[in-house]
């Protein structure tokens, strides 16, 4: 809870003057939708939402911020999943949401960039890339209404990680609003620059306790000529392992995507998600879904799928599996995996886990945690699924049937304690990509050094020291 003092009504009139009283919103139902996450874990109380259209009005804010004392929570699409960008339920901190500074500013074809505001969404800039035979391959289920300045500033991670990296990796410069209202223009293109530190990656995954970005240029990759895609069916983790080697033995970087998914989750799915379909004719308990391009040709990719598909049904690694005929095809394979997290909400409350931990560590992670949940919870239903890929696995935990929602999220930090103690003994992280906000702040000096993090609150207090941005987030005090 903060312990800024309450902003006066002179002091609100000064924060609504520079926004303009239409973008100023101090109404509860107007508020509404920027002070609850979209879980529904967190929900606070703002004295004002601020929308500004510039970064000159975003300077000012923080400007005043800085003068008055005044906490600030920055916002962009609030579809994050930690609690970092919703206000607490002190009324002090103002909400400054960036979804109107939405402008593409530039796209460099020939340079492979793309320079854009932090409101613009994901979805968006995935089109405007296309629209020039380019491809920005950051891809999350919530791309539709998540916007750019939130996933630099979660360092999101999503399903094109295994090929292309996380969002630290397609970050070539940022604009960012330093806590003193001054505005860092470091919006480079460049590709290779040695001159001194490189300072955006303080602000990349900062979760806006640094500064606020308004905007970035991003990095483009040539457009696949092609793309194929399929789920294929295995026993258990271990055979998902052995078939992801085989897929990257013949397809090599041209593997996008390998994501596993639980029988359960898919089940899940099929249940809550309208005219979603089971992609075998079967029920196995384990799927993967595989992504493989081409810069040449559909052929290419089709060849590369069907070799590893088709040894691995020879060996009896993959029982079945099918590959998607059509571009609506391999959108409906895909939604499948993208829904998995969405549709949890209807089988009563979620406990949930964004973990790391090596690849070939992953089927006795899955064991061990599972194991251990169900001797805190029994009857408990775990939910595994994620990017084996890259060794990211949201382990989401579903409440027994029939339990009462509020009694079994209360249970949540002893869930978590049994699940990170796992995630620990295998070298793993606690937070693979969603990062830390108000859901992980006290666990974090638990997995991470006292030098670390002394080196972190050191940063804090170096760009912030009157401690007025998004307060409480990621380290505690």
């Amino acid at each position: 809870m903060s312990t800024h003092p309450l902003p006066t009504d002179a002091l609100l009139r000064r924060f609504s003057d520079i926004v303009g009283e239409r973008y100023a919103l101090a109404d509860p139902a107007d508020q509404e939708p920027y002070l609850t996450e979209w879980r529904r874990l967190y929900h606070g109380r703002a004295p004002l939402v601020l929308r500004p259209g510039s970064v000159e009005e975003v300077s000012r804010i923080l400007a005043l911020a800085s003068e008055t004392g005044t906490p600030v929570v920055p916002q962009s699409g609030n579809t994050g999943l930690v609690g970092g960008q919703v206000p607490d339920d002190s009324g002090t901190e103002i909400v400054v949401s960036l979804s109107r500074l939405d402008r593409v500013r530039d796209v460099d074809a020939d340079g492979f960039t793309m320079t854009v505001e932090a409101g613009v969404i994901l979805e968006r800039i995935q089109a405007e890339a296309d629209a020039v035979d380019r491809l920005f391959p950051l891809s999350l289920a919530s791309e539709g209404s998540c916007q750019i300045g939130g996933n630099i500033s979660s360092n999101a991670g999503g399903t094109g990680v295994l090929a292309y990296g996380n969002t630290r990796d397609l970050v070539l410069g940022l604009e960012v609003v330093l806590p003193t209202g001054e505005i860092w223009n470091g919006l480079r293109r460049l590709r290779k620059d040695n001159t001194g530190y490189d300072l955006k990656h303080l602000f990349i995954g900062a979760e806006g306790t640094l500064g606020i970005v308004t905007a970035a240029v991003l990095k483009l990759v040539p457009k696949p000529a092609a793309r194929e895609v399929a789920v294929a069916a295995v026993a258990t983790p271990r055979e998902a392992i052995a078939l992801f080697d085989r897929v990257r033995k013949v397809a090599g970087s041209s593997v996008v995507a390998f994501e596993l998914m639980a029988r359960r989750g898919l089940e899940f799915v099929l249940a809550h998600a309208e005219g979603s379909r089971d992609p075998l004719s079967e029920e196995h308990p384990w799927y993967v879904l595989i992504e493989i391009v081409s810069g040449r040709s559909r052929d290419e990719a089709r060849a590369h799928l069907e070799e590893a598909l088709g040894g691995a049904l020879e060996d009896g690694i993959v029982p079945d599996a099918v590959i998607a005929e059509s571009l609506d095809q391999a959108a409906a394979l895909w939604r499948l995996r993208h829904m998995m997290s969405e549709v949890q909400l209807h089988e009563g409350g979620s406990i949930k886990h964004d973990v790391s931990v090596p690849i070939a560590a992953i089927p006795a992670f899955i064991e061990e945690a599972t194991r251990a949940v169900l001797e805190v919870v029994p009857g408990a239903r775990p939910v595994p699924f994620g990017h084996l890929g890259d060794g990211n696995l949201h382990f989401n935990i579903s409440q027994p049937i029939g339990a009462d929602k509020a009694a079994y999220l209360a249970r949540w930090e002893e869930v978590n304690a049994a699940v990170h103690a796992v995630v620990t003994n295998h070298g793993g992280s606690i937070s693979a990509e969603h990062g830390i906000g108000r859901l992980k702040r006290d666990l974090l000096p638990t997995v991470r050094s006292p030098i670390e993090v002394d080196m972190m609150k050191r940063v804090k207090a170096a760009f912030d020291p009157k401690g007025i941005m998004n307060p409480g987030r990621v380290l505690a005090g």
